[in-house]
């Protein structure tokens, strides 16, 4: 039998804010989140974009000092973000064997491992932190994650780029769906605002180079756009079936009714042109929410503000829907976020959920004039779904050809 999955926790960190709240309300105001950075590798190592959305709340203001230390950035990010959702959640009492993590990561510990990698050269071995190695293990989120919580039922992790983390929320459906676990708790998290990253993704041509306005230079669908934006930070929402919610008395933000994941086996970094992957994740989504592309309300599109991705995505969901997709409100967030790597699917997910719960798109800012190759109903404004019920999708894609959805539903108890 089909379980209803909701949606009774959330929390959220990035450069929007320190919590999902402080999230949601800069998002809706049309608050930019990117920044001419301020750290001296920017001109030590002669980073040709010198500007970033690192998250407004640094973890050593929110951490304790010792547990701060033995954790990598991204790790922290993760611990913050479940804390939140868990508290968010009512800290459910449960069973640890009946609690999981599904938990994700596009790049992992890099400032551990580059940090390590100096300590070596520079003074040795004898050096180097015996922590290491587990800091920056991709799977450090969700085994520290587990260890916070308790959670014995499941710790799992998934590393597919930027699709990780919605790839994760995936999961987390499935698994509660066979039962592995009554609570999980699923997300993602990132802080790769790097000077290798930074440096790889410019030499890449896949950065904006909009030094000069770093505020604006994330325009998703805008004629003008000349990259993404790097963000950080990480996200989490606490997934549970109804019938353990309702037992215990807890709100309810929406259902997650479904997921998707595919793979184009086209490029490691391109997706397919065709959006053939992308449209099957979609429908795959839907399939498993026992849902139409009519019924969709509001669409969160990966849109990174990236020349060939922005088309490619339109093209994608153009297959799914048809003409339609020019009527759907669409929200393009990585305007205000930047572009959270492996955490930025599960960041999107909070969105999506809260514009269910609030009936309102949020704006994708910076949209000077659209390019007609994407034509998604997007606006600077907030967008009203209005009355009845509502189906809303959360897209991601990755490098390594990595697609994944999932599909949100407004409640009804």
């Amino acid at each position: 039998m089909t379980k209803r999955i909701v949606v009774t926790g959330i929390g959220a960190t990035s450069a929007l804010g320190g919590t999902a709240p402080e999230n949601w309300a800069n998002l809706l105001a049309g608050v930019p989140g990117a920044h001419t950075l301020p750290h001296e590798w920017i001109e030590t190592y002669q980073i040709p974009v010198k500007f970033a959305a690192e998250a407004t709340v640094r973890p050593e203001e929110v951490l304790p000092r010792h547990e701060a230390k033995r954790l990598d950035p991204s790790t922290q990010f993760a611990l913050i973000a479940a804390r939140e959702a868990w508290e968010d959640a009512g800290s459910p009492e449960i069973d640890p064997e009946r609690l999981g993590i599904d938990w994700a990561t596009g790049i992992g510990g890099v400032w551990t491992l580059l940090d390590a990698w100096d300590t070596l050269r520079e003074k040795g071995p004898r050096r180097v932190m015996p922590l290491t190695v587990p800091m920056l293990m991709p799977n450090a989120g969700a085994g520290n994650l587990s260890l916070h919580f308790g959670a014995k039922a499941f710790a799992r992790t998934v590393v597919s780029a930027c699709a990780s983390s919605t790839e994760s929320l995936v999961n987390a459906y499935e698994h509660l769906q066979d039962g592995l676990a009554d609570v999980v708790i699923a997300g993602g998290a990132e802080s790769a605002i790097h000077p290798i990253t930074m440096a790889s993704f410019a030499s890449a041509q896949a950065l904006s180079r909009r030094n000069d306005d770093p505020e604006g230079a994330s325009r998703p669908g805008a004629v003008d756009r000349d990259g993404f934006v790097m963000g950080e930070g990480g996200a989490a929402l606490v997934l549970e079936t109804e019938e353990h919610a309702k037992a215990r008395g807890a709100k309810i933000y929406a259902e997650l009714v479904g997921g998707g994941v595919t793979a184009d086996s086209y490029h490691i970094t391109g997706n397919d042109p065709t959006g053939a992957g992308a449209a099957r994740a979609v429908e795959a989504a839907l399939e498993q929410a026992g849902a139409t592309p009519d019924q969709v309300t509001h669409i969160n599109a990966h849109l990174t503000s990236t020349p060939v991705g922005d088309p490619n995505e339109y093209e994608a969901l153009k297959r799914v829907f048809g003409e339609r997709i020019d009527e759907i409100p669409v929200s393009g967030t990585k305007a205000s976020t930047g572009h959270l790597l492996g955490g930025t699917g599960a960041l999107e997910a909070v969105y999506t959920v809260l514009a269910l719960r609030d009936r309102v798109a949020p704006p994708t800012i910076n949209m000077t004039e659209q390019d007609p190759a994407v034509p998604f109903k997007l606006s600077g404004e907030p967008q009203p779904l209005g009355e009845g019920p509502q189906l809303a999708i959360s897209n991601s894609f990755g490098f390594g050809g990595h697609n994944a959805v999932v599909a949100f539903r407004s409640y009804d108890a």
